[in-house]
């Protein structure tokens, strides 16, 4: 049995000794470093396609060259999140798992890191903003008995913003919605 194999059928065994039932969603999530790793690939890729059009425009010396070395860099950078958004789908890294009585949240590894059922949460707060061409939405669960669980979703618009939302809102849990602006 492979690791991935192993890791997964960990994963699985908690699922069940959770109690939820029914058919759950998964969903991409991250934590602080996550985001600040995102905001960090954008922002080299935003640079390196600005060189790219400062080549083209200013037409130095060896110019095909230049382009040619930026326009490979900017492909293999796209080819590597590519393979690391494959990768870590498959081994389940940074997930939500997301079923009608709670969540279960997975870290960087593809380990267990945290359960939350619907009837334990007592306050969902829900931070979002943007910052350097990244859109990022923190959420914090208050649980009974348990310390919070906090976790990031990245994107303008994720499902799994409406579904948190619209899951809170069926089992009556109060909800905070806080917007960062940038200025």
């Amino acid at each position: 049995m492979s690791l991935s194999q192993r890791r997964r059928a960990a994963l699985q065994q908690r699922m069940r000794e959770s109690g939820f039932g029914g058919g759950h969603r998964v969903y991409a999530i991250t934590g602080v470093l996550g985001s600040l790793g995102q905001m960090a690939w954008r922002t080299i890729a935003v640079l390196n396609v600005l060189a790219l059009c400062m080549l083209c425009v200013t037409r130095p010396p060896s110019a095909l060259l230049k382009i040619t070395f930026l326009a490979g860099l900017l492909l293999v950078w796209i080819g590597l999140r590519l393979a690391w958004r494959r990768l870590s789908a498959a081994l389940d890294l940074n997930r939500c798992l997301l079923y009608a009585d709670g969540l279960i949240l997975t870290d960087q590894f593809g380990q267990w890191q945290g359960t939350a059922a619907w009837a334990d949460v007592t306050h969902m707060k829900h931070t979002y903003g943007a910052w350097l061409f990244t859109v990022s939405h923190r959420f914090e669960l208050t649980r009974r008995a348990a310390p919070p669980i906090t976790f990031n979703v990245l994107g303008p618009g994720p499902d799994l913003v409406k579904e948190l939302q619209a899951r809170a809102a069926r089992h009556e849990i109060p909800q905070q919605n806080v917007h960062i602006r940038v200025r």
